[in-house]
C-alpha cells in the first residue's frame, strides 16, 4: 500500500482538558506517515505548553486570537506538507487504525476527495454522531443518522463529510480551495463539501476509522452564537453552490421549518432554538443572521459566479446528489 505522508490538523481554543485524550490516540496510529500540527486560536489555558511539553514532536501554530474554525483551520492546511490533510476537533480520539484505513480507501481512486470516519459519541459510544453528513433542502446540513444506535448496517456514499472529523485530498483542496474564513464557524464544512462535489470529486465513509466525539464542547450545544452563525452561514452555502432552481425553493424550505419550529409540531428543538431564550431573543438572532448574510451577499455572489463557472456536474446531477442525501423536517428535531 503507497504511505503518501497525511497531515493532521488539531484546532484548539482553550481546550486543554480534551488534548491528552486526542494527541495519545493520533501516537499510537499505526499508520507510519504522519504529521501532527496543532493550530491554537489564542488560548489562555495553557494549552499550548501542555501539548510541547507531553507531546514534542507536534508542530504548533499560535495564533494571537481566535480566528475562527474555517481561517484556524486554514492557516494549518497552509503549512502543511502532506499529500492528505486530516482534519480533527480537538475534543476526539481516534482508534488506533483510523488513518490507516482511511488512507487505504483514499488511495483507490484520485476522485475520492474527502473521506468520513465513523463519529460516534464519545459518552455513549454506541450512538452515532456522524456518519458524514446529509443536507435539508435550504442548505441546513446535519450529522447522517446522528443519534440512532451503530449496527454497521449504514452504506458507504456519502455526500460529504463533517469536519469534525475529516480527510481530504490536498490535490482536491489546491482545485477548489480552502474553508470560507468569511462563515468564522459552522456550515464551513457544507460549503467546502458542495464545491467538492460540483468540481467531480466523491466522499465516502470509512467505518473501520472511529473517532469518539465531545459534541459542541467548544461553543456549546445551544449557544445563542452557534444559533446565529449557523442560520447566516447555511444560506451562504447555498447561495454559492446551489443551482438556479433549487435557490428558488430555499425560502419555502425556510418557511417549512420555521413554521414546524413554531407550532412546535415537528422541531422543537431545532437549530435556531437550541438555547434557553425567549422567542424575542431568538427573532432578533434571526434578524441579526439574516442582516450580516445580507451585508456579505455581493462577496458571496463573487464567489458563487467563479464556482457555477467551473463546475463538472449539471444542475440535475448536483439536485439528484442532494436528494439521495436530503434531510426531513423532522430529522432535525432530534436530540444532539
Amino acid at each position: 500500500m503507497k504511505t503518501p505522508l497525511i497531515s493532521v490538523i488539531i484546532l484548539n481554543w482553550n481546550g486543554k482538558k480534551y488534548l491528552k485524550d486526542c494527541f495519545s490516540s493520533l501516537q499510537n496510529q499505526t499508520y507510519p506517515n504522519l504529521e501532527i500540527i496543532l493550530v491554537d486560536n489564542g488560548s489562555f489555558d495553557g494549552s499550548v505548553d501542555f501539548v510541547n511539553k507531553l507531546f514534542p514532536k507536534v508542530k504548533t501554530i499560535k495564533n494571537e486570537k481566535n480566528l475562527g474554525f474555517a481561517q484556524g483551520n486554514n492557516i494549518g492546511i497552509k503549512a502543511c506538507k502532506g499529500e492528505y490533510v486530516f482534519i480533527l476537533n480537538n475534543d476526539t480520539k481516534v482508534n488506533r487504525v483510523c488513518l490507516e484505513k482511511m488512507i487505504e480507501a483514499a488511495v483507490k481512486n484520485p476522485k475520492i476527495g474527502m473521506l468520513a470516519p465513523k463519529i460516534v459519541s464519545f459518552e455513549n459510544p454506541q450512538l452515532i454522531d456522524s456518519l458524514g453528513l446529509n443536507i435539508y433542502f435550504d442548505g441546513l446540513a446535519r450529522g447522517r443518522h446522528r443519534g440512532k444506535l451503530d449496527n454497521n448496517q449504514y452504506g458507504k456514499d456519502i455526500l460529504m463529510p463533517s469536519a469534525a472529523a475529516a480527510l481530504y485530498q490536498k490535490g482536491m483542496l489546491n482545485e477548489i480551495g480552502l474553508f470560507d474564513e468569511s462563515f468564522f464557524a459552522y456550515c464551513e464544512d457544507t460549503d467546502l463539501g458542495l464545491r467538492a462535489r460540483l468540481a467531480g470529486f466523491s466522499s465516502v465513509l470509512v467505518p473501520e476509522a472511529v473517532v469518539w466525539h465531545h459534541y459542541s464542547a467548544t461553543f456549546g450545544k445551544y449557544s445563542e452564537l452557534k444559533a446565529f452563525l449557523t442560520e447566516r452561514n447555511h444560506f451562504w452555502a447555498v447561495f454559492k453552490n446551489f443551482p438556479a432552481r433549487m435557490l428558488i425553493l430555499v425560502p419555502f424550505y425556510t418557511i417549512i421549518r420555521y413554521v414546524s419550529l413554531i407550532q412546535g409540531a415537528v422541531i422543537k428543538k431545532g437549530p435556531v432554538s437550541r438555547f434557553e431564550s425567549s422567542k424575542l431573543k431568538l427573532l432578533l438572532i434571526l434578524i441579526k443572521a439574516y442582516g450580516s448574510a445580507i451585508k456579505k451577499m455581493p462577496s458571496i455572489l463573487r464567489k458563487r459566479r467563479i464556482i457555477q463557472k467551473n463546475k463538472k456536474i449539471s444542475a440535475k446531477e448536483f439536485y439528484n446528489l442532494v436528494k439521495k442525501n436530503s434531510l426531513k423536517v423532522s430529522e432535525l428535531t432530534l436530540k444532539e
